[in-house]
């Protein structure tokens, strides 16, 4: 068996960080020796978290302090954007793994990063060494990274459900021109903060759109599509609108394509079947079954239904948990990649909650 694998958690006290915690606890080979926050250092886990009680009974929260990360191979920066980037050259130096749940890394142009997120980048050698970490996708650049940028939770599943079409072997299957994206996630993806427009009240009964004018995941879409293809096509002009449904956590994108030629439901389910045979967290559902969130809650699987509406027009349904595939469990996934043990270590045993 491989050696432990010492793990830094900061931002441990967010949803996605609760959830890492969640999950290393039943990972064989990870052992947790600090788990940073300001808010809650000194305390212990289990006081804060009473359903970690049972595996983290002497673990206490640490306060951010340089020190405490010197020991770890590996840090999760589960923290609000630039953070990861103060602290990544430092872990570097010392030849500390980071992955980064954050946008730090995501973005590679620093002008397009600060344009969306309000921050001048602070490390962009860093940037420029550092790869996105979308395991289907980069599994290979993964496995040899320092420094990986977890992707956003909307940019998961859109990638993941166009990849096939654009990545097939004889060129892109679709019209870049004319993607939608109409995109929902559960409210636990804006975060654990104390927010008017996130709280019950604000939320329950309740379905809106956001970030119609410009979201923050469409450069980050793009991006990644762009390099599915290659750098060969263009999807700036992909359609992407976000919306907020009154559920804890789950996520739906629903993606309309045009074809480029005319295809059939059975020549499109082989292509993606084809695509993710290998895929231990991509599922690839039967014709008859659509993609649901409830498929899926708590589990690091992302499900893709495809179907023709016309010979001419596909609609793709992408489902995933927002806090699983979409944010720790996809961490999780790329700390297995870079130390080269088996990708489902600790993930594999996860099966979706239901009902």
């Amino acid at each position: 068996m491989s050696s432990p694998i010492k793990v830094g958690i900061v931002g441990a006290t967010g949803y996605t960080g609760v959830e890492l915690l969640r999950i290393l606890a039943l990972h064989p080979l990870a052992h947790i020796v600090t788990v940073c926050s300001r808010s809650e250092a000194g305390k212990p886990v289990a006081d804060v978290f009473p359903s970690l009680r049972s595996a983290f009974a002497n673990l206490c929260f640490d306060d951010l302090d340089p020190s405490h990360m010197l020991c770890c191979d590996v840090v999760f920066f589960a923290t609000p954007h630039g953070v990861a980037m103060h602290y990544a050259p430092m872990l570097i130096a010392n030849n500390i793994k980071v992955i980064d749940l954050a946008a730090d890394f995501r973005l590679q142009n620093p002008a397009v990063f600060k344009q969306w997120y309000g921050l001048e980048h602070t490390c962009t050698d860093v940037l420029a060494a550092s790869v996105y970490g979308l395991p289907e996708v980069n599994r290979a650049r993964i496995a040899n990274a320092q420094v990986v940028a977890n992707p956003g939770c909307y940019p998961t599943t859109v990638q993941l459900a166009l990849a096939p079409l654009i990545n097939h072997p004889s060129g892109c299957l679709i019209n870049p021109a004319t993607i939608i994206v109409d995109a929902k996630s559960g409210i636990s993806g804006a975060g654990r903060k104390a927010e008017l427009s996130l709280n019950a009240a604000e939320n329950m009964d309740n379905f809106k759109a956001y970030g119609i004018a410009g979201h923050r995941h469409q450069p980050e879409i793009c991006q990644g599509l762009a390099e599915l293809s290659n750098r060969q096509l263009d999807f700036g002009a992909l359609v992407f609108i976000p919306h907020l449904v009154s559920m804890i956590r789950g996520m739906l994108s629903t993606i309309y394509v045009d074809l480029l030629s005319a295809t059939d439901i059975g020549a499109l389910q082989d292509i993606y079947s084809n695509y993710y045979q290998h895929e231990p967290f991509v599922d690839v559902l039967p014709t008859h079954i659509n993609a649901e969130t409830r498929n899926v809650r708590g589990s690091n699987l992302l499900n893709i239904s495809v179907n023709c509406v016309s010979p001419l027009k596909a609609v793709i349904i992408a489902t995933q948990d927002n806090l699983v595939k979409g944010a720790a469990g996809q961490a999780v996934q790329n700390m297995n990649i870079m130390f080269g043990i088996d990708e489902t270590a600790g993930l594999g045993n996860i099966i979706p909650l239901y009902p």
